[in-house]
């Protein structure tokens, strides 16, 4: 019976592991599975970008069944349900179609080893109205989502300014979260407001975009020193954007935010990116340590704290080394480095060989405001301290972490010729997507 090694997940955690796994042991004596309840994949980071129309996900897009066939593991449709730990097996959900027929019923995968990457999901906070009037950015589906409502909603103020070009109609957006997703859609929204007059829209500009960022601490981009942060405000703020700091919403409704002080944010579009918890699932999983939030608890090694066979990486983990103020902050780059120490310790165990633990390297962060500035920090516990940078430094850095994540999931050689296709489809392509 072979050795089956089972992956929750194809983020850029569960994604990158596969491959790993699959590379170095093959089909022959292993069999390497990974449970997704998405058929392709898209990198995080980049939803925003989708959110715009800025980037077309179809063409940076990762199909699991073309990529499982390259790197020798196998593709699972499917949600995870549960987890049986004492038969060692992953409990999938039934798959259902849009007319609600059943396309596959309820199924057990079993496992020798088992690896939760299924990441995070946006924190409402128990907020009334977040889940019925707000919209998010945890996918694909959701930034899809967006792009046409927010479409829609040009269109509807562009066929008004053509009716009366002295119409006060605006498209108005207000993002709740001043962290990285929410600035960086912040900025990316006028740069995509600009392109619409090319593309059919031609009495619609960035001047009928009002865009408010909210965010509850006293201070946008808590993860950065305190200058980068207030350098990015300056730069959004100079676009438009109506950035409100020490401001808590009390509830939404259909008309907008309802601030904790009686005021209300009036807006056509209402996207939360406040926070990140755990999803649905860990809430019926027995046998596993969690947080308030619902993230796993793990040891050093990234082995759940109560079973030795199961690992969690990525936004669901949740893992504080001891000579730390703060737990491992749910980061990409955070993903792909407990995926290499995952993969490190699934292979000691089948060598028996000793575990070793995780150690994080904050390589920094960098928040890309689309094409008008970058701004971050890098070589964050590398050189003891931090570096801040911003323009084009930051920019090339920038775009040199999506860079690695490519290499990461496909290896070198197509990698570097997906970065290169890309190169070319910043040419040839639209510069937006409006479909």
């Amino acid at each position: 019976m072979k050795t089956q090694i089972v992956v929750v997940g194809g983020g850029a955690g569960g994604l990158h592991l596969v491959r790993l796994l699959g590379a170095r042991l093959g089909r022959d004596d292993y069999d390497v599975i990974l449970v997704e309840r998405n058929h392709t994949h898209i990198w995080k980071p980049l939803l925003h970008e989708v959110a715009t129309g800025s980037l077309d996900a179809n063409l940076d897009e990762v199909g699991y069944r073309s990529h499982g066939h390259r790197w020798n593991y196998r593709f699972f449709y499917g949600s995870l349900e549960n987890i049986d730990r004492e038969a060692r097996e992953v409990i999938i959900a039934p798959i259902q179609d849009e007319d609600g027929s059943e396309l596959i019923s309820r199924h057990r995968i079993r496992y020798d080893y088992l690896v939760l990457a299924f990441g995070g999901m946006s924190n409402d906070f128990g907020i009334q109205g977040v889940k019925d009037h707000c919209l998010f950015l945890d996918n694909r589906e959701q930034a899809d989502r967006f792009r046409q409502k927010l479409l829609n909603n040009c269109l509807r103020v562009s066929r008004s300014l053509e009716a009366d070009p002295q119409t006060d109609s605006y498209v108005k957006v207000a993002i709740v979260g001043g962290g990285a997703t929410g600035v960086e859609l912040a900025a990316e929204l006028f740069n995509a407001a600009a392109g619409l007059r090319h593309y059919g829209l031609e009495v619609f500009d960035e001047e009928r975009l009002q865009v408010t960022l909210v965010e509850a601490g006293p201070r946008i981009l808590p993860a950065l020193p305190e200058g980068i942060a207030s350098s990015a405000r300056r730069e959004l703020e100079a676009l438009g954007v109506n950035v409100l700091a020490s401001t808590q919403i009390a509830c939404v409704t259909e008309e907008g935010l309802v601030t904790k002080d009686g005021n209300v944010i009036e807006a056509d579009l209402k996207l939360w990116a406040a926070g990140v918890k755990g999803t649905d699932v860990v809430e019926h999983l027995q046998g596993f340590e969690t947080t308030p939030a619902r993230q796993i608890k793990v040891r050093p090694t990234l082995q759940t704290t109560l079973d030795d066979h199961i690992f969690a990486i990525g936004d669901c983990a949740f893992f504080k080394p001891e000579d730390a103020e703060r737990p491992i902050p749910p980061r990409a780059q955070s993903a792909a480095q407990m995926a290499i120490t995952a993969y490190q310790n699934i292979i000691a165990m089948i060598t028996k060989k000793p575990l070793k633990p995780f150690i994080y390297r904050d390589y920094g962060s960098l928040v890309s405001l689309s094409r008008f500035s970058t701004v971050g920090s890098l070589m964050g516990n590398l050189v003891g301290g931090r570096m801040a940078v911003e323009g084009r430094i930051a920019r090339f850095v920038y775009l040199s972490l999506y860079r690695k994540h490519l290499i990461g999931i496909h290896g070198l050689i197509k990698g570097v010729a997906l970065i290169l296709v890309g190169h070319v489809n910043q040419v040839v392509r639209p510069r937006l997507k409006l479909h």
